[in-house]
């Protein structure tokens, strides 16, 4: 593993609102520690700065649709009468926290060191992201390479564990499509698609955690997948569509590795009104599948009305980022609308079946 000077930690994010008192003492700090420890430290924070830009889109947000969808299904089945399901109940959930971050987290790392180590990526990055791990030559290519194949055997042990290998297994495949075929480059279509599907699958695998798997000795070994099926094909349908707001901001590195995101191809204008067209239809649409009251429109139509103003009218890469960001928050709103939906039902004292009214079917049919 190649190394950098120990002065390179401070280019890496964690470190750009640090004062340069702070920064100095941090390093006098660090120097004086043994030189096995500084090396660990090094080594750690490398493997830490793969995966830091994915930690408020893919890591924090996963976990929050485990714990909120996990919780609403334990505790409608908890009051549904001679239910057929054997869930945890919504406090095991909760404490289920660090083995859902554990999980997304090992499954989410291998993927962003395949999609940092080819040398494109490496040169986008030096432009985009110059403190990552491969710019700054913290590790050799080849060096990342084992990495990530160590990372993948630990990700599938992990997962058979949880009882979400299927996820596992199918993280892995869309990577290699989306990083090594090309899926990620020669159409917005196949990028999108993959984006969908690697949102449900980390979404789903998170929940498979959280409600148990093997991890309760024994109970909650129902099938995440099974218990909101309709639910995931309704996010990735959201996600296939909205997910070019992160690619107005990236038009710079997406050109330059010739990809054909969705303003690239189409251009700058027609792009933002397809995000707005379709951020105006999934803000209604979403608490209008969960038969929602009114008060549970408030923060999906709110959050999702300014993703689509602020799509139309902001016109600059930070203002882009923050857009970004903004849809991720509405995401979480999103994900909300389960929990609310079935504490709503158990305040009424009713016993509606956990699929929304816009659908006849009930839960695990």
């Amino acid at each position: 593993m190649a190394q950098s000077k120990l002065q390179s930690v401070s280019q890496a994010p964690l470190f750009e609102t640090i004062s340069n008192e702070s920064e100095i003492l941090h390093e006098a700090v660090f120097s004086k520690c043994p030189k096995v420890m500084r090396e660990c430290m090094f080594h750690l924070y490398s493997i830490w700065l793969f995966t830091f830009t994915d930690i408020k889109t893919i890591l924090f947000r996963s976990t929050a649709f485990a714990l909120f969808n996990g919780s609403a299904v334990s505790h409608y089945m908890a009051n549904v009468p001679s239910s057929q399901y054997n869930l945890p109940s919504p406090y095991q959930v909760l404490k289920s926290t660090p083995l859902v971050l554990f999980w997304v987290w090992m499954n989410l790392l291998p993927f962003t060191i395949s999609n940092q180590r080819k040398p494109d990526a490496i040169e986008e990055d030096k432009l985009n992201k110059p403190w990552r791990t491969m710019p700054t030559q913290r590790l050799t290519p080849e060096s990342a390479k084992h990495l990530m194949l160590a990372f993948y055997l630990i990700a599938i042990i992990t997962s058979i564990h949880f009882g979400n290998l299927a996820q596992c297994i199918a993280l892995i495949i869309l990577g290699h499509w989306y990083n090594d075929l090309g899926g990620a480059d020669v159409s917005c279509l196949s990028r999108n698609f993959i984006n969908g599907c690697g949102f449900i699958c980390f979404s789903s695998g998170a929940t498979q955690v959280a409600i148990g798997g093997r991890t309760f000795e024994g109970r909650g070994s129902e099938s995440a997948p099974k218990l909101l099926g309709w639910w995931y094909f309704v996010i990735a349908c959201i996600v296939f569509t909205t997910v070019e707001t992160q690619d107005m901001y990236d038009q710079r590195g997406d050109g330059i590795r010739n990809r054909k995101t969705l303003p690239l191809v189409i251009g700058d204008a027609p792009a933002l009104w397809v995000i707005a067209a379709f951020m105006v239809l999934w803000c209604w649409a979403t608490p209008w599948l969960w038969s929602s009251s009114p008060y549970e429109y408030v923060a999906p139509v709110l959050l999702g009305l300014a993703v689509a103003l602020r799509t139309l009218l902001v016109r600059s890469e930070e203002g882009d980022k923050v857009t970004f960001r903004v849809w991720n928050l509405w995401l979480v709103s999103v994900y909300l609308l389960p929990l609310f939906k079935v504490l709503e039902t158990c305040l009424s004292g009713e016993t509606k079946c956990f699929e929304p009214s816009r659908f006849n079917g009930s839960l695990g049919k």
